[in-house]
């Protein structure tokens, strides 16, 4: 599905340790319109990014998701959407306080968070 996404956007593709990296102006535009603005974010292992730079910023952020989905399979879009339902409706942030991102942030440099 990433794939095709990546594909109908023009964006351009690159392979680094088995994911797949999309990157271009029109997948950067969708990222952008997102309920969370993100630099990157990860379909199984597809990784789709503004830039190339925000790819190689992200890396290990993004590959934590990655072996988010290895382990969860189909259910972690589920979960992952769960868990921030279940935050937010107890008063916290869906996406900061969301285990699946906390996980993911504590691999990024102090200063990206």
């Amino acid at each position: 599905m990433a794939i095709a996404i990546g594909l109908l956007l023009g964006g351009k593709f690159r392979l680094v340790d088995g994911v797949v990296e999309i990157h271009g102006k029109r997948v950067a535009g969708v990222l952008q319109r997102l309920y969370v603005p993100a630099m990157a974010i990860t379909i199984g292992h597809v990784v789709l990014g503004q830039t190339q730079a925000a790819l190689d910023i992200t890396r290990k952020h993004e590959r934590v998701h990655v072996r988010q989905y290895e382990r969860w399979g189909i259910a972690f879009v589920p979960a992952y959407l769960l868990a921030s339902v279940y935050l937010y409706l107890r008063g916290r942030d869906g996406y900061r306080d969301n285990p699946f991102e906390v996980e993911a942030y504590s691999v990024d440099d102090p200063g990206r968070r």
